[in-house]
């Protein structure tokens, strides 16, 4: 397989240049040592600097409202999107505050990449802090923001931003997967003298999209196996779908049914991660089973979370070069701070991040920031993706089939505001349901006809 191949590759290159010293990480951090004085970190107002035995002092001297109102910061960092990094620096306080780092856009709108916050106390703590850049620019900026505190005394030193080896499953493959059994493949290959084939396997058919995973597949383990084997010998990235918690769809929508049992669902989804083993994936767990807790009485959420929790624990433990991502819902339907609560209580913490839009069709740039919200409301520490799959027009707030939506931005390593992955996870054409503009196609049946409407905007 590719994935043999390219480790074998990589232990032979070792070998043969064991003799040669490894080349340092590029720094883009400069002066992080402060042995040539404080520039080119500057300092705002309510704080002055000073160089002091060796290291940085940051005195706030002011109240203020917010942690940006008292900072330091460096300026003109360049930033790759999609490209990993290692924020790391030494730092303590003449008396125990919070405070915030950040690597973030110099300039409005201060998008951040990277948002973390610091407990600090009088004796000197190593920080680091891995992250994938949502953000390509050359006005970068690295910041300390230490408002919200006054009377104190910050010290910084050995300041360094390194680019990260290359690792995880986008670095281990070349581009999405295309996969060549989805339904709008399927589809125009058994079509051939339909008028409407060509356009949808170019729009649709030709583009990476999730694989949905379920009671449908049969054997869990060979099915997942046989397909992310296919995609590790093209090189490619494959997305895969868990589709099959037990009382699926809890609200009574129309995609209901799952495992039989707690027991069943998770002797499921272990053989599932274990169908993925070490080969590079990106997998949604279970669309919808966080937002429809409205539904379900406390023993059926708590019998979910331990489901979810176990699910997260077979991808950390039995695919490691897998990213997954808990589905954490759209920006309509449960509140940030809500839904964070709950992929907390999930398990989220054992794996990469959330996802946030599967198949519905809220804009991109309104679930990066909803997403946003449930990041922080989480602490900051996970990354998330978002179903572009048919918000290529938005939402005019329905949800089954609605009319005029169109086709959104085809899979992509980050997005807007610290996305990590634009993703089409629904299979366009694929229907809601029996509902909307497609009252007579069942859920999951591909339509032609919807696939030209998401082609057209109509």
């Amino acid at each position: 397989m590719r994935l043999l191949t390219r480790l074998i590759a990589v232990a032979t290159t070792v070998t043969a240049l064991s003799a040669v010293p490894a080349a340092a990480a590029p720094q883009l951090v400069v002066n992080g040592t402060f042995t040539a004085g404080t520039a080119p970190w500057w300092n705002s107002a309510n704080t002055s600097t000073a160089v002091d035995a060796g290291r940085l002092r940051v005195t706030v001297t002011g109240g203020t409202a917010n942690p940006w109102d008292a900072m330091v910061a460096q300026n003109d960092i360049p930033l790759a999107q999609g490209k990993a990094y290692t924020l790391s620096f030494d730092a303590s306080a003449s008396a125990a505050v919070t405070a915030v780092t950040t690597v973030q856009l110099a300039d409005a709108p201060y998008t951040n990449t990277l948002t973390r916050s610091l407990s600090l106390s009088t004796t000197s703590k190593r920080f680091s802090f891995p992250f994938t850049s949502g953000l390509g620019t050359t006005a970068g900026q690295v910041s300390f923001q230490l408002g919200k505190n006054a009377g104190f005394s910050f010290f910084l030193d050995n300041v360094s931003l390194t680019e990260q080896a290359p690792s995880g499953p986008v670095a281990m493959t070349d581009g999405f997967y295309v996969d060549p059994g989805s339904n709008p493949a399927t589809w125009v290959r058994s079509n051939p003298g339909d008028s409407r084939a060509a356009r949808i396997q170019s729009a649709i058919a030709s583009k990476p999209m999730a694989r949905w995973i379920g009671g449908w597949s049969g054997d869990v383990g060979a099915a997942v196996s046989a397909y992310v084997s296919a995609a590790d010998a093209a090189d490619k990235l494959p997305v895969l779908v868990a589709y099959n918690i037990p009382g699926r769809d809890a609200c009574g929508g129309h995609s209901g049914g799952g495992a039989g049992s707690e027991a069943e669902y998770k002797s499921w989804i272990s053989a599932f991660a274990s169908g993925i083993g070490a080969r590079p994936a990106v997998v949604i767990i279970e669309p919808d089973s966080l937002g429809d807790f409205a539904c379900m009485d406390d023993a059926a959420v708590q019998a979910r979370n331990r489901m979810l929790t176990y699910a997260t624990e077979q991808f950390r433990d039995k695919a490691p070069n897998t990213w997954a991502y808990l589905d954490a819902g759209n920006a309509g339907w449960v509140a940030a701070g809500t839904m964070a609560t709950r992929l907390s209580n999930a398990g989220v913490g054992n794996i990469r991040g959330f996802a946030v839009n599967v198949s519905n069709y809220y804009p991109t740039a309104q679930s990066a920031a909803y997403a946003s919200s449930v990041n922080g409301a989480l602490g900051g520490g996970a990354k998330w993706v978002i179903d572009t799959s048919r918000n290529g027009k938005g939402s005019n707030g329905e949800w089954c089939n609605p009319a005029g939506r169109q086709l959104g931005t085809p899979a992509q390593v980050g997005g807007d505001g610290g996305t990590e992955m634009l993703l089409w996870v629904k299979v366009p054409g694929d229907s809601d349901g029996n509902c909307g503009i497609a009252p007579d196609t069942p859920a999951g049946q591909f339509s032609p006809a919807l696939a030209v409407r998401l082609i057209d905007g109509t």
